[in-house]
Order: C-alpha cells, then structure tokens, then sequence
C-alpha cells in the first residue's frame, strides 16, 4: 500500500501542473506576436534592384542632360509610401543613355545641370560650388571627392526604367 501513495498524485500537485501548463500556454500565445512582428520583415523579400519605369521613351532622350523625376512605392517594416526620385538623363558621345543620381557625394545637395554661368555644360552644386563633368566625375579640386552616382537602368519597349543609385563606373 505504500507504493501506491508514492505514485498517486496529490491534490496540490495536481492543481501546481495544471495551472503551471495553462500558465505555460498562454505565454506562449502572448509572445507569438511580438516574435512574429520581429522576424516577419526580416523574412519577406525585398525590393532591392527593383526597376521603375520612368515615363521617359527612349526616343526622346539626347545629348542634353535633362532631368526627370518620378515615384516609387517604399516599404520599411510595415510602413508603406511613395518616395519621390529624380534624375539626370542623358545620350553620351557614343550613344549610350546614361542616368546619374542628382545628389553631390560633398554633402547630399542636389545638383543641377549647368547651375553656373561661370561653368556651363557640367554639374553645379550651390552649396559649396562642387562641380562635375558632364560624365560624372567630380572637377579636382572642388569639394566632391567623388563621382556621381549613376542608376541601374533597362530599357523595355523603348521606355527607360531606373533602379537604385549605384557607384559611378569607371571608362
């Protein structure tokens, strides 16, 4: 008779494991949301190297730079907007259509095509008169320490799309 006393279980144990259980399953309920809402954007795709299409045919692209500005839809975590994005468009001297990001890599100005009555035909920035050349480069000795960035681009049935900003490629 004392073995079985040993293995029956007593009304305070009974009650400790199953108020410990419930206990134990609605914490696990309550932290499924926070962990889901901490993981869940590291997991979904991003839309890194995405292209936008830009409005602009190919045809109507020349030796001028010309800027053109259009929007993208952004996402950050849950967050949802449309982001505005401009550009400098042009055809080079061998015909290729080239796009350099309008921020100065000096310190994030915009910069405008022939800004300057002292420097036409390149790249003024206003700030603190940072230069470029029509490809890009910066003028030595003027602020910028760095070319322009220049966009991923892809043409589809004669129209441009644009992606994200990349280094300026070296010719």
């Amino acid at each position: 008779m004392s073995e079985e006393k040993k293995q029956q279980v007593s009304r305070r144990q009974f009650l400790n494991y199953t108020l410990m259980g419930v206990g134990g399953f609605m914490a696990a309920g309550l932290l499924i949301s926070p962990v889901r809402m901490a993981i869940d954007p590291v997991l979904k795709s991003t839309g890194a190297g995405d292209l936008a299409n830009v409005g602009l045919s190919v045809d109507d692209i020349t030796s001028e730079p010309q800027r053109i500005d259009w929007s993208i839809d952004q996402v950050d975590g849950w967050y949802e907007s449309q982001v505005n994005r401009s550009a400098w468009v042009y055809r080079n001297d061998s015909d290729e259509i080239i796009a350099f990001s309008p921020i100065c890599k000096h310190l994030g100005c915009v910069v405008s095509w022939e800004g300057s009555d002292q420097y036409p035909d390149e790249f003024f920035c206003p700030c603190h008169d940072g230069r470029y050349y029509k490809d890009g480069v910066n003028v030595p000795g003027t602020p910028p320490l760095a070319p322009l960035d220049e966009y991923e681009m892809e043409i589809k049935d004669g129209m441009l799309f644009l992606g994200d900003p990349k280094p300026h490629r070296e010719a």
